[in-house]
């Protein structure tokens, strides 16, 4: 797919529990200390998921097959006119283990899924992404 599109984000659970990061405080980039969902924007010509998948390697460590998620795009926030996409998928004890936090955040967790929707510092878009998917 050569669509264009701004980035991917990653819905991954185990459980009741989501993959969330709590995002840099620095004034120079969006949503600053607020939880976020791993994933990015696009670089070059690379299809949705393997945005997706390259930086959940990037910021986890972690390397998943494409087979293993489900996706579906919606209006990008960060690049009016363009989409975003939402990849669904469930992750093992032994890869939340093998979790290896990169230097983008300040700290990663296993959040329910319920405190994520509901947290005021969630960020937004991705709430509703989460309960429309």
């Amino acid at each position: 797919m050569d669509r264009p599109f701004h980035g991917a984000k990653l819905f991954l659970t185990q459980g009741d529990r989501l993959l969330t990061y709590l995002r840099d405080d620095r004034p120079d980039i969006p949503f600053p200390a607020h939880w976020d969902l791993p994933g990015g924007g696009r670089e070059g010509r690379e299809s949705p998921v393997a945005c997706a998948l390259r930086e959940l390697h990037e910021e986890f460590g972690l390397t998943l097959p494409p087979a293993r998620l489900t996706g579906r795009s919606f209006p990008s926030v960060q690049g009016p006119g363009m989409m975003s996409w939402l990849f669904s998928g469930c992750l093992t004890p032994q890869e939340i283990a093998a979790i290896r936090f990169g230097d983008e955040g300040q700290r990663w967790q296993m959040m329910p899924v319920a405190t994520f929707l509901a947290h005021p510092r969630a960020i937004p878009h991705f709430q509703r992404w989460i309960t429309a998917r």
